[in-house]
């Protein structure tokens, strides 16, 4: 998932921005970040159908993220000198066909491999849209540009997210799958009338825009021109930052992706949708806060997202009882839906101290992060899910909160500043 650290976006009207274009990636945006978490919402479905464990059936979650995460910044690096709108067109179509098969697949093997396609080409859609957002935007509106086009990700997963849910359970979950395929036809149609072509990147020197998969932060700049991987980590704070993302994301994953079998478990498994959209719902309140404090209020943003996270996720380890799961997904949603503008503002604010080249370097170390965070999140929820049940998967996201909120409490200087 792609974010940024703008917060909520602006209205477009009064900005000058270009508002049809930008709404047509943002809804770009919607759908691959849709369609990375549908199978959270449809999982016990999918695996009755495919004959396999629920656990089995969360590693479409994760081979997703691989995808992305395996080859987002190479390919990113790799199509640097070509023309960015058909990229995007052709990314886009790579990405229809995916979700198709992904619709139809006949067995799990195939779920498999139409699933990893689809991570590779969301990665690359990612890898473009941010940059894309910021070279259509007139000047100085560029940030305000991103987070138009950004907001695709929380719309997905409060409104998205809990619809696929809901498709699923009134008419299967490959329905909910091929729901996606029309309106991504329609999205390119969208993108290849309204979107204004712009030239080649690394021929205007302006490098090669980078991105993100899933609720993750955009990544920018030409890998020639970013200082060493060492030399960036060894900027203060910017190690804990990493450390940070990469505990939070996978506490947040290891539960999220199978979310439906715990359910299913507290009794609530009939109520999924309603419960994630609750989780979405808060998850834009968070958005909205954090865009209107990330500037003054950073360091207590982040430290209270991830005592939320915590919080709620321990309850969850704790008991299944209804009033307490629903106030959990509420609490749970608060504190998760910042969490990314908060952690690549972190990011980019500690290694800016070594420079503009650091700090591409550090979003694009996030990326990678973010993205192996959530593959292995995947794995490791349906081991647990598996040997030892739902509540051992809770039990391990409050053990990785509580790991994420101690390395934030502890990065008051460099990494989580007070401003």
């Amino acid at each position: 998932m792609t974010t940024t650290a703008s917060g909520a976006p602006p209205r477009t009207r009064e900005s000058g921005l270009p508002r049809t274009a930008l709404l047509a990636l943002a809804t770009a945006v919607f759908i691959t970040s849709l369609t990375e978490t549908l199978p959270a919402g449809v999982l016990p479905g999918m695996a009755a159908s495919l004959d396999v464990g629920a656990g089995a059936a969360g590693q479409s979650v994760t081979v997703y993220a691989a995808g992305t995460a395996l080859t987002a910044i190479p390919l990113a690096a790799a199509t640097a000198s070509v023309p960015r709108k058909p990229l995007l067109l052709a990314a886009m179509a790579v990405f229809l066909v995916a979700n198709t098969l992904t619709a139809v697949a006949p067995g799990y093997a195939v779920l498999l491999a139409a699933r990893f396609l689809a991570g590779v080409a969301a990665g690359l859609a990612w890898a473009i849209l941010a940059g894309y957002a910021r070279r259509i935007a007139p000047a100085g509106s560029e940030g305000r540009a991103i987070a138009v086009a950004m907001t695709g990700i929380p719309v997905a997963l409060s409104l998205g997210v809990p619809a696929g849910t809901l498709i699923g359970e009134q008419a299967g979950w490959r329905a909910a799958f091929g729901a996606v395929s029309p309106a991504t036809l329609a999205v390119i149609g969208w993108i290849a009338v309204s979107v204004p072509a712009v030239g080649r990147p690394a021929a205007e020197g302006t490098g090669t825009e980078g991105g993100t998969g899933t609720e993750g932060p955009a990544a920018e700049g030409p890998a020639a021109d970013r200082p060493g991987l060492r030399r960036t980590l060894a900027v203060p704070g910017v190690a804990a930052v990493m450390v940070a993302v990469a505990v939070f994301v996978l506490g947040h994953t290891v539960l999220y992706a199978y979310i439906a079998p715990y359910l299913r478990h507290a009794g609530l498994g009939p109520v999924t949708d309603a419960v994630l959209l609750a989780f979405g719902v808060a998850c834009l309140l968070s958005i909205w806060c954090v865009g209107r404090l990330v500037d003054r209020r950073p360091r207590a943003l982040m430290v209270t997202g991830a005592a939320l996270f915590t919080l709620a996720t321990a309850a969850l380890a704790v008991t299944g009882v209804h009033p307490v799961v629903w106030t959990a997904a509420v609490l749970w949603g608060l504190g998760w839906g910042g969490a990314p503008t908060l952690l690549q503002t972190a990011a980019g604010r500690a290694a800016s101290r070594h420079g503009a080249a650091a700090a591409d370097t550090a979003q694009a170390v996030l990326v990678t992060l973010w993205n192996a965070a959530m593959a292995l999140g995947g794995v490791i929820g349906g081991a647990l899910l598996a040997h030892s049940g739902a509540g051992a998967v809770a039990a391990t996201a409050a053990a990785l909160g509580g790991v994420a909120l101690l390395v934030v409490a502890g990065g008051r200087r460099h990494a989580f500043p007070r401003t």
